[in-house]
């Protein structure tokens, strides 16, 4: 990767719905190079999704909790069992295996405290390889930008 393709990725990371003429305009160079760097970013997988950032109260998800979770036991086939139940459940937009004193960090954007209260109930307290969980509710986004730099 190149000084060129980090300018391209720097740029989209900001709009990704520019044309391929404005996105050349931007990081100065041709729109033919710039469709040709975007496919290959994309195939190599280093761009991974184009996706619409949605503000979460904008849609009744007006309360986000961050969620350390700690295993009971470590072994592969449980923390897998973990990994998939958390991919699977709708209200976790984030999760994150982690060092230290808790296994995962989750982010989970629900509607109220009561929806909450729901998925700590079924997805939780009914994980029978959960130790132990500590909630903390974000009472102001502070940033919300999901941008590497490149």
């Amino acid at each position: 990767m190149d000084d060129l393709d980090r300018r391209i990725l720097a740029t989209l990371q900001k709009n990704n719905r520019l044309s391929f003429a404005e996105l050349a305009e931007l990081v100065g160079s041709s729109a033919a190079s710039c469709m040709r760097r975007v496919n290959k970013l994309r195939s190599d997988g280093v761009i991974v999704a184009d996706i619409s950032l949605v503000d979460p109260k904008a849609v009744g998800k007006s309360l986000t909790v961050v969620v350390t979770v700690e295993l009971d036991r470590e072994r592969l086939d449980l923390v897998d069992d973990f990994k998939r139940a958390m991919r699977a459940a709708k209200e976790v937009t984030q999760c994150y295996m982690i060092t230290g004193d808790a296994d995962f960090v989750l982010i989970v954007a629900v509607e109220d405290v009561e929806a909450f209260d729901v998925f700590v109930k079924t997805k939780l307290y009914t994980n029978p390889n959960v130790r132990k969980f500590r909630s903390m509710i974000a009472l102001d986004r502070v940033k919300f930008e999901p941008r590497v730099t490149v």
